[in-house]
């Protein structure tokens, strides 16, 4: 079992990369939160712009959707021994231009996971439910390119260790609206889970 003092090492030099600073728009600022005796994981995709600048993850409009699809409390979600939240790229990657003819964020800077995640999850010993939210955690994580349709289709062959969901992100609402079945069936099951393990912590 990982001690308090093994774990926040890491944290500490997780905080202190600078190993893609360089090629980050606005410079390194990890964003992670790390628990010993968490026991559920957000794998996510990367902080966006509006959480580098307040160094808390999901602190946005995405995070909003996120807590109430978990229905989970601020006060709980932020609770690092209840949730670990472990993006794939812990610092802001930047935003595509016009001229790149697409939009939104650009995707986790590839080092990060190469440096960190291996160890990281190895101290989270007691993880019992893993969230994969968006498709670059999804390919890490299940070691195969699917499309989030395809996994949220088939999420009680993962269930209920695993749950695939897709970004909670205003930009995902089309998405939403062509997959009703995610908020109407597969939500009330996450709900019920995310519950009783709140309380066996």
């Amino acid at each position: 079992m990982p001690s308090e003092q093994q774990l926040i090492p890491l944290q500490t030099d997780i905080e202190q990369c600078q190993i893609c600073a360089d090629s980050l728009p606005l410079g390194a600022n990890p964003i992670v939160q790390l628990g010993k005796n968490a026991k559920i994981l957000i794998a996510g995709q990367a902080p966006g712009q509006k959480t580098h600048h307040k160094g808390r993850p999901f602190d946005d409009a995405s995070g909003e959707r996120l807590r109430a699809w978990l229905g989970v409390t601020k006060e709980q979600f932020y609770d690092p021994n209840l949730f670990a939240i472990v993006p794939m790229g812990f610092c802001f990657p930047g935003s595509y231009s016009s001229a790149d003819k697409k939009s939104g964020d650009k995707p986790p800077r590839p080092e990060c996971a190469v440096k960190w995640r291996n160890d990281v999850l190895a101290q989270l010993e007691h993880i019992e439910l893993t969230l994969l939210v968006g498709k670059y955690a999804i390919e890490w994580h299940l070691k195969q390119k699917i499309s989030v349709s395809q996994s949220v289709s088939n999420w009680q062959t993962r269930w209920p260790k695993t749950l695939v969901m897709p970004h909670p992100s205003p930009r995902n609402n089309i998405w939403l609206k062509r997959h009703p079945d995610f908020e109407t069936s597969i939500i009330p099951q996450l709900q019920q889970r995310v519950a009783q393990l709140i309380i066996q912590n």
